[in-house]
């Protein structure tokens, strides 16, 4: 990168995690580790704990029982060596993209200026170099999320969460911030952690993919995405994809998820 220099990325780990609201249990013994640079998506059925977990592996909810840990260290306070991208692109309406991508450098006094030509880069790898100047008004629903990933990147973090990024666009839309997202990922290695109810999306996108129960979540399968990358738009391609996204279903299937 030539406005930030590269910084390394951070392992995750988790052990025996359970989560409690009251006398309801969100999160039950989950157990996971996500190893430096990888991609790492959660799958699994609303409300089973998924987003719950991102929060306590960035440190802003606490576990109620076991142990997180970063780079092997146990996890007390708000991880702040992270970027977040929610399903709502959450941009401020009367800043430019620019100065939407801006703002994450102004909070954390970061130099303005090595962090904008660190933006426009992130711009022209995500395609909309030419729309910095507009509003989030003048941008579709594509474009704004994409200036959430800029915003999200923008001070070289080591840990790149994702909560259902592309939940709202279309397909078409969808296909291609994937395949964006993907290059970036690997240019860039961050460790990131990618929430998705989308089966393509996980494969796609994932080194591995940990499946998860309904309530209370816990992690029931993990599957290692053997797929040469970039991977293409059209996944079914690959034999191998079908194997993959019916162990997937499996699982589900086995939890009453689906039904057919």
């Amino acid at each position: 990168m030539t406005a930030t220099a590269a910084r390394a990325a951070a392992s995750i780990e988790g052990r025996g995690i359970i989560k409690t609201f009251g006398g309801f249990t969100a999160v039950d013994g989950l157990n996971l580790n996500i190893r430096s640079g990888e991609f790492v998506s959660l799958i699994g059925p609303s409300g089973c704990g998924k987003s719950t977990f991102m929060l306590m592996a960035a440190g802003l909810i606490p576990v109620s029982r076991g142990e997180l840990l970063v780079d092997g260290k146990a996890l007390t306070a708000p991880l702040t060596d992270i970027g977040i991208v929610f399903q709502d692109h959450l941009l401020l309406e009367f800043r430019t993209a620019m100065e939407n991508v801006l703002l994450q450098a102004e909070i954390r006094g970061l130099p303005l200026e090595p962090a904008r030509e660190r933006a426009l880069e992130l711009f022209d790898k995500l395609g909309i170099a030419h729309a910095a100047d507009r509003y989030p008004k003048q941008l579709s629903g594509g474009m704004r999320q994409r200036v959430s990933i800029a915003r999200a990147l923008i001070h070289n973090p080591a840990v790149l969460m994702m909560d259902e990024p592309f939940g709202a666009l279309d397909a078409i839309t969808r296909t291609q911030i994937r395949h964006d997202l993907e290059l970036l990922w690997m240019e860039q290695a961050k460790t990131v952690v990618f929430i998705t109810h989308s089966i393509e999306e996980a494969i796609g996108l994932s080194d591995r993919v940990l499946v998860m129960s309904p309530t209370p979540g816990r992690i029931v399968d993990e599957i290692a995405i053997e797929l040469p990358r970039p991977r293409p738009a059209h996944l079914g391609d690959y034999p191998s994809f079908n194997h993959y996204a019916d162990r997937i279903h499996d699982a589900f299937r086995r939890f009453g998820v689906i039904r057919y």
